[in-house]
């Protein structure tokens, strides 16, 4: 099993997600759906699933099984949303993928860069990842500028990548390398030493994604 740390800085937590959480995860399920729905993961089936209590119990198992970390973000105490560290790799990949949602009232508090950050951190120190990646739909400009905040190297298109808000999704790529932050994500970030401009998304790749990809008609 992985273990799951609690993690803080300044005003910003991330801690194990919990089976206490069904209620606080609801209720901001439900008030933020409008805020969420354009950026939430959907199942092609069409089925979809309201057990919150049942996701907790998966997201647990996967990390009994060392495949992820499940977080519970908070500001100043509050729940204020999820961060999940999934596709835990080790061995010669040693890879994971970090996905993430906050609720509307906690946005411009930098809850998610620290929460990212905080939880990178944690992979590359004590997990033993070696690389870290986050992948964003061209149209979600908050989580585009976390990953420029943090210096996110970006990496790609990848095209109708996950099924999202009823339909599959292109995604832009970003990951970062532990030899690229020795210092460490956060610290970097605070001390104001990000690059410049690496976590920007090339103009050529910008217009690539705002054309429509080619599908071959079914017969």
């Amino acid at each position: 099993m992985t273990t799951i740390p609690t993690l803080s800085h300044g005003r910003v937590t991330i801690r194990p997600l919990r089976l206490r959480d069904t209620r606080d995860l609801d209720v901001a399920l439900a008030s933020n759906r409008g805020w969420l729905r354009t950026w939430e993961a959907t199942n092609p089936s069409g089925h979809v699933s309201t057990d919150v209590r049942g996701s907790i119990r998966a997201l647990q198992a996967n990390a009994r099984a060392g495949l992820g970390l499940p977080f519970a973000m908070e500001l100043d105490g509050r729940f204020v949303g999820q961060l999940n560290v999934s596709g835990i790799t080790y061995g010669s990949l040693a890879s994971a993928s970090i996905g993430y949602w906050v609720v509307e009232d906690a946005a411009g508090h930098n809850v998610t860069p620290i929460s990212v950050a905080l939880a990178v951190d944690h992979c590359f120190r004590q997990v033993g990842v070696h690389r870290i990646e986050i992948c964003i739909r061209p149209e979600n400009a908050p989580s585009l500028r976390v990953v420029e905040k943090l210096g996110f190297r970006y990496e790609g298109l990848r095209r109708r990548y996950i099924h999202i808000n009823g339909d599959w999704r292109d995604h832009f790529c970003f990951a970062l390398v532990a030899e690229e932050v020795r210092e460490g994500v956060l610290e970097r970030w605070v001390q104001g030493r990000v690059p410049p401009g690496v976590g920007s998304v090339p103009l050529a790749a910008r217009d690539e994604a705002a054309m429509p990809i080619h599908t071959t008609p079914r017969l």
